[in-house]
């Protein structure tokens, strides 16, 4: 179900004060004046200026001028976002993001000043994660797509617009006669998302009308579904796991359905061994714990960036190099 801007404003009630991400886009520009309204002297802004186009200069004096005239503090984030080998764009962009945002918290969390954290994607931008998730065949935390509300290295993060449409927020900024900027990327095809914007979403508008609404409440089932998986992972992790609670017992994991086993090597990878599998990966590791009834049965598999290895009754996960 769609919501208005003033309406997702009303119901967002965040640990106070509150930092609000602010690229300069209609997006943040409207939520850092409506959170400015709402909670004056409560509410900080940071600017992540990833020197990746020209208009960058513009973006960071657009958010100086809006700041300095709604009286709010702003820290400004220079970040070096070009893509290393192997990595798109996109998500090199998005890591020095976050990673601004993370030092930016911590620095606020040092002074004795410990901030909650504020974002504007919206219910568009939701419909579009959705679209990559499916398109790339992701499971259930995949479908998801981007919570409302997380906890990164203690501090927590909201997107209060989720079920905001785009065209919504702009109408408040238009309303308010409101400047903001273009960021001129948005209409490069090259990047996966954009096309999705360009070329999908107008698709979907024409077959699915109501898909701003049904999309992304498909989103949140799949996200009360992960929810409960998640639950049972934490249950079953405490059948199988040894006296220490490091390391599945390869017997005791024999005993689960193919499914439950599934979730719960997932859990125990991405809880005890920072790393994920890949389908292929967990269905080749499952292979081998059935296949492990002999004592001499070895299991060596690559997964994630590290490898699972037998170590006498349990499982074992190593990094490469180590």
């Amino acid at each position: 179900m769609t919501a208005s801007f003033d309406a997702a404003l009303q119901q967002f009630s965040p640990p106070l004060p509150l930092a609000v991400a602010l690229s300069g886009g209609a997006d943040s520009t409207a939520l850092l004046i409506a959170c400015a309204q709402k909670w004056p002297g409560q509410v900080l802004a940071v600017h992540v200026n990833h020197g990746l186009q020209v208009a960058a200069a513009a973006f960071e004096a657009h958010c100086v001028a809006l700041c300095a005239r709604l009286a709010v503090p702003l820290a400004v984030e220079r970040v070096d976002a070009h893509a290393k080998p192997g990595q798109s764009p996109e998500d090199a962009a998005r890591i020095a993001r976050y990673a601004a945002l993370d030092r930016f918290a911590a620095a606020q969390q040092a002074r004795g000043q410990p901030v909650s954290v504020t974002l504007a994607q919206h219910a568009d931008d939701q419909v579009e994660t959705l679209l990559l998730a499916l398109g790339r065949g992701a499971g259930l935390a995949g479908l998801s797509a981007m919570p409302a509300h997380w906890l990164r290295h203690g501090v927590d993060f909201y997107r209060p617009l989720l079920a905001v449409p785009g065209t919504d927020i702009r109408q408040w900024l238009a309303v308010r006669n409101e400047p903001f900027v273009e960021d001129p990327s948005n209409a490069d095809e090259a990047f996966l998302r954009n096309r999705i914007r360009a070329r999908l979403m107008p698709a979907l508008r024409e077959v699915f009308p109501h898909y701003g609404q049904t999309l992304p409440r498909s989103a949140a089932h799949a996200a009360q579904a992960q929810s409960l998986l998640t639950e049972l992972a934490a249950a079953d992790w405490l059948l199988v796991c040894d006296e220490a609670g490091q390391a599945p017992h390869i017997k005791r994991l024999q005993a689960l359905s193919p499914a439950r086993l599934a979730n719960v090597l997932r859990h125990w990878l991405v809880h005890y061994c920072a790393s994920q599998a890949s389908s292929a990966q967990l269905q080749e590791l499952m292979s081998q714990i059935a296949a492990c009834t002999t004592r001499g049965h070895q299991i060596q598999i690559k997964v994630g960036h590290g490898f699972v290895r037998r170590s006498k009754a349990v499982l074992a996960w190593y990094n490469f190099g180590v």
